[in-house]
């Protein structure tokens, strides 16, 4: 087995394997999420949302308790506004192509959220899910660390990122990208700081970003964006 799958194999492996994630279709879970980033942008914390997660494909609803109700879905090439009964109140297609410049260096709207929210949790939830894509180049760039190219277009942060692992555990430790939809210069350190295992799977449930050093490190300061799961089941 080659270096690159060799690590490959170990991190699937401690997340439960190929074969576990290819029956798994769903991911329920809570979200909260604040910091720097929705400030900057004129946007009220994630407190405890209800979420659920596409386990393959890339499509989160989540579900605010919001006074108008509306459910908030992100679909890959879409974000929307729905009614519990399905029907669409507010729509946007291909909302990649509208970051990060006009009026989205200055604030987001609620459509603009969702595809933040969206696209990222998806990504972190399914990391193990992602490893087994044959559309994303996984290489070992590192004793611990998987590189990731993502395909063009792919609802993800930046087209190459960094994955360093725990070389005893390879439990993802620190998720290195550019989020994109912010600018080239929001070179960001994500570190999973806990792991909790649901039905034998590990999740990373407490994460920190912050901005990244040139060496390659996390900076203490300033609290990108604060993240934590709780009440996660899987179906």
């Amino acid at each position: 087995m080659t270096e690159r799958n060799e690590l490959l194999h170990r991190v699937v492996e401690a997340y439960g394997g190929a074969a576990r994630w290819s029956v798994i279709r769903q991911i329920a879970l809570r979200v909260s999420a604040n910091g720097l980033a929705f400030r900057m942008k004129w946007r009220a914390p994630m407190i405890r949302v209800p979420a659920q997660i596409d386990a393959h494909q890339p499509l989160v609803r989540f579900f605010p308790e919001k006074r108008d109700g509306l459910i908030e879905v992100f679909a890959g090439d879409e974000v929307r506004l729905e009614r519990p009964d399905g029907s669409v109140v507010e729509a946007r297609s291909n909302p990649q192509r509208f970051f990060p410049g006009g009026r989205r260096l200055l604030w987001w709207d609620r459509l603009d959220q969702i595809y933040f929210a969206g696209y990222a949790l998806w990504n972190y939830v399914t990391f193990p899910a992602l490893l087994t894509r044959d559309d994303i180049d996984w290489q070992a760039s590192g004793d611990s660390t998987l590189r990731g190219r993502f395909p063009p277009g792919f609802p993800t942060h930046s087209q190459v990122q960094e994955f360093h692992v725990d070389p005893q555990t390879a439990l993802l430790t620190q998720h290195d990208y550019t989020a994109s939809v912010f600018g080239n210069w929001a070179k960001g350190a994500h570190r999973v700081l806990t792991h909790e295992e649901v039905d034998g799977i590990p999740f990373g449930t407490r994460r920190r970003v912050t901005p990244r050093r040139k060496n390659g490190t996390p900076a203490p300061f300033p609290l990108l964006v604060g993240i934590e799961f709780e009440a996660i089941g899987l179906d």
